[in-house]
């Protein structure tokens, strides 16, 4: 089952145009540059998942250190910083988060599983994965349509003959 999407997403997520109440019709950002933008906010997203998975299991280990181990000083002193660098790097995955959230248009369940997996030891690497590749399965099927591919495809679905 998808975290988000079906078979007409490429219109929800990339709707070139909107009318205003009023009748006023209102032209978006052209459906490629949309869709870059998109596929930027999945790069920038990935790295930043990577990251602060990365940094939540060296969290995980200097808390090892400290409170089961009771690591001296000495050993401690080296270790203060990784606290506050996963803090702010979570913060930054944060924005990358929202980001592409907003981009893609997913539900406020996606965002807050996205969110948990900053701080869930092991999550970030496990969702970074699942989100990356519906993404890039939603961006292909939407490149496909403004193509003028098939538009009834579901994006990353190759239908029969």
């Amino acid at each position: 089952s998808s975290m988000g999407g079906g078979p007409d997403i490429h219109e929800h997520v990339f709707r070139t145009a909107r009318t205003e109440p009023g009748g006023a019709r209102v032209t978006a950002i052209d459906l490629p540059t949309r869709i870059a933008r998109a596929r930027g906010a999945v790069s920038r997203y990935r790295v930043h998942a990577l990251v602060t998975g990365t940094f939540l299991l060296v969290l995980c280990v200097e808390l090892l250190l400290k409170r089961a181990l009771h690591a001296p000083d000495s050993v401690m002193r080296y270790l203060r910083w990784i606290p506050f660098a996963h803090g702010w790097i979570y913060v930054v995955y944060l924005v990358t988060v929202v980001d592409l959230w907003s981009k893609m248009r997913w539900s406020f369940g996606r965002l807050v599983t996205m969110v948990l997996a900053g701080v869930v030891p092991v999550m970030s690497f496990v969702v970074e994965k699942k989100v990356h590749a519906e993404a890039t399965a939603l961006l292909d099927g939407a490149e496909r349509a403004a193509a003028g591919g098939d538009s009834d495809a579901s994006p990353g679905v190759t239908q029969a003959p």
